[in-house]
């Protein structure tokens, strides 16, 4: 397994977004780069994320995961704020795709917040993927509130790892959505927003977790075949 590497990386004095840290695992050169973002309450060391990442990792893919601002921030002062507004949010992806040098190697995804907005840029920034790990389809208890419409038209191949019994979209709730044929979705059964089962399911979290890193896997390898 790679050990994750830390690399900041700093756009021209042009930019108006600094770039975040990196956390990097998995060889340098690889058919595709991952690049994960946390959701709204975990950073990208999670142990949801780092578990991913490492799979991917031990799989062959390189795998980035950063923070958006407001994350940053309460690492480095212990000041919890909320997630920063949809624009900063966006921007911030925008400004991490060119610091890796354009969306066509990359596949853009992450946990819950992250993959949405990852998937209100990946058409715009030419993502060769895009990965949604618990999308938020609603917001908990408000199934009416939904966040869905532009996934209707979404032109990048996607894959959505949701869980059976999640609060943010249950596979009752998705099957009255329209989705764009780009979007395939694979279900983990009995999982909640982070994908784990109950205990009375009979299967572990690692078990769920080791087969949504398979489904990620063998998406990644599909759109990374010329």
């Amino acid at each position: 397994m790679s050990k994750a590497l830390t690399l900041s990386v700093h756009l021209p004095d042009s930019s108006a977004m600094e770039t975040p840290d990196f956390l990097i695992d998995g060889p340098r050169i690889a058919p595709r780069t991952v690049v994960l973002a946390h959701g709204a309450g975990s950073g990208m060391d999670s142990d949801f994320l780092a578990a991913f990442a490492a799979g991917l990792a031990a799989a062959g893919c390189r795998v980035v995961r950063f923070e958006f601002p407001y994350m940053a921030r309460r690492r480095r002062e212990g000041v919890k704020a909320g997630p920063d507004a949809l624009p900063v949010l966006l921007e911030t992806w925008r400004t991490v795709v060119a610091a890796l040098g354009g969306g066509t190697r990359l596949v853009l995804g992450g946990k819950s917040m992250g993959g949405r907005i990852a998937s209100l840029v990946a058409d715009d920034v030419g993502a060769a993927g895009l990965v949604c790990l618990g999308y938020p389809f609603h917001p908990a208890g408000r199934p009416e509130q939904t966040r869905v419409e532009h996934l209707a038209h979404l032109r990048t191949p996607t894959l959505i790892v949701q869980g059976t019994r999640d609060t943010l979209g249950t596979r009752e709730d998705v099957a009255g959505y329209r989705l764009s044929p780009s979007i395939r979705l694979h279900w983990v059964e009995d999982g909640d927003h982070s994908l784990s089962p109950r205990v009375a399911s009979g299967r572990t979290k690692d078990q769920a977790w080791a087969e949504g890193i398979a489904a990620v896997v063998g998406f990644v390898r599909d759109v990374g075949k010329d």
